[in-house]
């Protein structure tokens, strides 16, 4: 029996899936479809949720500081650093040589003209003295006796005795007795004044600085440093500058005679020194600074003003009559202008444009676009938009026992 041979015949694939191969395509299209419904879900919620948060955003009310538009007068200044100066400067030197043996002033002292600041030893200027009225009185006695020679001489040339020109002598040797009288009075005079210089008394009144020699030094009139500078401080000078665009401001109010009102304030513009008068206006520009200088005088009645002492002056050139005035704090600027943020009366804030008439520290005044009474943002601007709703702080309550 033969052995049957094997089935040698070709198989194809046909394509269709199998069982297995179909339940895998299955669940990859189930899971397929799950993501995208939980997609779809949390895109929904996250939509709802930004909605929401847009809605709580444009109801809360931000926090703002307001003020109230006033009306009334605003002075107009210029402001310049300034350095106070001393009207006269003297520094105060010996007038003759000799040592220092008294000085009568001390450090700082306020002091008058004619008081006597220091001395010099005066005895070396006392001999001087009582030399030059020695040689005075032996060349009066001199004179004294060639004058009357020379009447002697007079009276016996009228009788013929004496020849004239012994006469013409005796008058030339008065003359030249006369002449030498005139030096020795001079002599006691400069011997004088030498013994009064040697008392140092205060040229000008003011206020005595540091002491520049000591007491037993040698001091001489060729001496450069002095004994001590005195200072007048009352009144006193501030010496300040200006932007020179702004000078035909002061040189128009100058024109009209118009005492124009200058303010000295320390550096940051917060405590006011003192309060004086524009002296006088420079006649030329600085090129450098493109400013120009202008002098102030000050009674300086309490001594707040030193001199060399740096100083913020502020020069007032006008007033402006009758405006709105607002905090500068509220005025706000853009490409567009200037602006504030009014409150209206739904709690909500709008954007009004104004016109700007001039700042003075703390004040603007506000030429137009806004109206006195009105209230303006002052505080918390950088969270505002055009709409936007306030809250204004509580007015603290009144505590008991106050206020009536």
């Amino acid at each position: 029996m033969e052995a049957p041979f094997p089935d040698t015949t070709p198989t194809y694939d046909t394509g269709e899936p199998g069982p297995a191969s179909s339940n895998r395509w299955r669940l990859w299209l189930v899971v397929a479809v799950v993501m995208i419904l939980l997609a779809i879900i949390l895109m929904s919620c996250s939509a709802k949720g930004s909605k929401s948060g847009s809605a709580t955003g444009a109801t809360r009310a931000v926090p703002v500081v307001v003020a109230k538009a006033r009306k009334g007068d605003m002075a107009v200044s210029l402001t310049g650093l300034g350095t106070v100066t001393a009207l006269n400067t003297v520094t105060v030197r010996s007038r003759v040589d000799g040592q220092l043996v008294k000085v009568a002033f001390s450090e700082g002292q306020m002091v008058s003209q004619g008081d006597l600041l220091a001395e010099i030893d005066p005895r070396p200027f006392q001999v001087q003295l009582m030399q030059a009225e020695g040689q005075l009185a032996k060349d009066e006695a001199a004179f004294k006796n060639a004058s009357m020679d020379q009447e002697r001489f007079r009276s016996l040339v009228q009788q013929g005795i004496l020849p004239k020109q012994q006469l013409d002598a005796q008058i030339s040797t008065v003359n030249q007795v006369e002449g030498a009288l005139k030096s020795d009075r001079a002599q006691v005079e400069s011997a004088k004044l030498n013994l009064t210089f040697s008392r140092i008394t205060a040229p000008i009144s003011g206020r005595v600085g540091l002491r520049l020699v000591d007491l037993g030094n040698m001091v001489r009139a060729a001496d450069p440093t002095g004994l001590a500078v005195i200072a007048p401080i009352q009144p006193i000078n501030v010496v300040f500058t200006i932007p020179a665009d702004s000078i035909q401001k002061v040189m128009s109010q100058s024109r009209k005679g118009v005492h124009l009102s200058v303010e000295a304030w320390d550096r940051d513009l917060k405590n006011r020194l003192a309060t004086g008068s524009l002296a006088a206006i420079d006649n030329q520009v600085d090129t450098t600074t493109g400013t120009v200088r202008l002098k102030a005088l000050f009674a300086n009645a309490d001594a707040s003003l030193f001199p060399n002492q740096f100083v913020n002056a502020r020069l007032q050139v006008d007033t402006v009559r009758d405006t709105v005035i607002v905090p500068t704090a509220a005025v706000q600027r853009s490409p567009q202008g200037s602006f504030v943020y009014t409150v209206k009366g739904d709690s909500t804030v709008e954007m009004r444009p104004i016109e700007v008439q001039g700042t003075e520290g703390d004040d603007t005044a506000v030429k137009r676009g806004l109206e006195a009474g009105e209230m303006v943002v002052t505080d918390g601007l950088e969270k505002l938009r055009p709409g936007s709703k306030v809250s204004l702080p509580k007015p603290e309550s009144a505590t008991p026992g106050k206020g009536k």
